[in-house]
């Protein structure tokens, strides 16, 4: 006959024999199994990218981004860490002795010249004050650190910035990459002629750089990515 076991239904005592206990358990395991599953699958929407390519929505402009700054921004960071500016390449001198290495070719048909209106990214280094951590010289001025938009403007011969550092710049196209050696002559006279990119007030280290750099060679290498030009 089989051992019988009580139950509780509708606070009254049955009993039952073992052999349909575990049939009702089973069952009543099954439908709760049944209910959690379909109750996830009803609150957990699928993921699906209907056939978009997720990667082409980083070309669009940034929604309520009037000014457009912030758009300009990411294009630049995309423009950035590429394997092929790590790679070495020679130096170009001119005859004034500025010389470049170009990392990158960049694109268009716009060039620098006499009279371009351009905005660049860039990182300016003093030669003299090289480290293990930064071989090239340790920097005393980043567009992203000192400006507000990762960008200064200016147009090529203007006397807004140093001549020696425009003509290293000549020929660069829209994307273009080049580090820029400017002479210690160079620099000083431009520091007379307020021609030089100058430390924000929150850059500290890169303030007391800056005013030792003249205690000393003032060679400096500049870093410049072209972001437009016209």
């Amino acid at each position: 006959f089989g051992i019988l076991y009580p139950a509780a239904i509708n606070g009254l005592q049955v009993s039952m024999k073992s052999s349909d206990y575990r049939k009702t358990e089973v069952s009543r395991r099954s439908f709760v199994s049944a209910f959690v599953s379909t109750a996830t699958a009803l609150s957990i929407p699928a993921v699906s990218n209907a056939g978009i390519d997720v990667n082409s929505l980083k070309a669009l402009p940034v929604e309520g981004d009037n000014s457009g700054v912030a758009t300009r921004l990411r294009q630049i960071e995309a423009e950035k860490n590429r394997p092929e500016d790590s790679v070495d390449k020679a130096w170009e001198k001119l005859e004034d002795g500025v010389q470049f290495r170009e990392y990158r070719e960049g694109r268009g048909e716009a060039v620098v010249q006499d009279g371009s209106k351009v905005g660049v990214e860039m990182t300016i280094r003093c030669k003299s004050f090289s480290t293990a951590q930064e071989p090239g010289g340790i920097k005393y001025f980043t567009t992203k650190d000192d400006t507000d938009f990762n960008e200064i403007a200016f147009t090529i011969g203007s006397g807004q910035i140093l001549p020696e550092l425009e003509e290293g710049m000549k020929g660069m196209k829209k994307g273009a990459l080049r580090r820029i050696e400017v002479p210690t002559q160079y620099v000083y006279a431009a520091r007379k002629a307020n021609q030089l990119p100058l430390p924000s007030d929150k850059n500290k280290d890169g303030k007391r750089r800056f005013e030792n750099l003249f205690k000393t060679d003032a060679t400096l290498i500049f870093e410049v990515l072209v972001t437009r030009v016209k």
